[in-house]
C-alpha cells in the first residue's frame, strides 16, 4: 500500500468520526431543547400560584387556563399548545 493511499484511507476515517461527533453533538443539542418542564419566568409563576394552589400542567382545563391568563394566548393556541404537550 503507498503512503498516499495510507493518507486517504486516515483522511477519510477522520472525515468520518467528525461527521459522527457531529451528528451526535446535534441531536445532544435537540434533546437538550425538548425538556419536560417549561420554562417560566417569575411573572408567570406568581399567576399561576395565584390560579392554581397545585398547578397540574397535564389537566387540559388547568393549562389552557394558566395559558390564556398568564401567557396572554388565544383559546385556540392555548389548546393546540397544551396539547402537544400532552395535557389531557
Amino acid at each position: 500500500m503507498t503512503s498516499a493511499r495510507r493518507s486517504d484511507i486516515a483522511s477519510e476515517s477522520g472525515s468520518h468520526e467528525m461527521r459522527t461527533l457531529g451528528l451526535f453533538i446535534l441531536a445532544a443539542t435537540l434533546l437538550a431543547d425538548c425538556s419536560a418542564e417549561p420554562e417560566y419566568s417569575d411573572q408567570q409563576r406568581a399567576c399561576i400560584a395565584k390560579q392554581y394552589k397545585e398547578y397540574d400542567a397535564k389537566q387540559l382545563g388547568q393549562c389552557v387556563n394558566v395559558c390564556k391568563s398568564c401567557m396572554g394566548g388565544s383559546t385556540t393556541t392555548c389548546t393546540t399548545s397544551c396539547n402537544l404537550k400532552g395535557a389531557r
